[in-house]
């Protein structure tokens, strides 16, 4: 290959670079402007809201299942306290993870839910 094919290939590659960076810049303002007419590169705009929302549906069942508090009791004899600390962390966790996941795949918020849920198993 001589130097003179090199050159030429090494320019045309710097050039076409320079082209791509540019055009997705343009994309990329239009974008956070709100001029894009399509969907953005970053379609998850609302995923926070919704992964909210998503988490609130399921607090009452993880509640029930798992409760907040140190003195749950594990029966009507006695004074048997039993912290559920750890199991409700690790399927906050566990829930947490499937909400997100579903959410990113595209999901509802209904069915990010359900999804979390099924995770758990309630």
């Amino acid at each position: 290959m001589s130097i003179l094919t090199l050159l030429k290939a090494k320019l045309n590659w710097l050039l076409s670079g320079t082209r791509a960076e540019q055009s997705s810049r343009k994309m990329a303002d239009a974008v956070e402007n709100g001029a894009s007419p399509g969907r953005g590169a970053y379609p998850g705009r609302g995923f926070e809201q919704n992964y909210n929302a998503a988490s609130a549906l399921l607090k009452e069942r993880m509640n029930k299942n798992y409760p907040d508090s140190y003195h749950a009791r594990l029966g009507s004899q006695g004074n048997n306290a039993y912290d559920h600390g750890e199991e409700r962390a690790y399927a906050i966790d566990m829930v947490s993870a499937a909400i997100a996941q579903a959410l990113r795949n595209g999901a509802t918020v209904r069915e990010a839910a359900e999804a979390g849920a099924a995770s758990v198993g309630i």
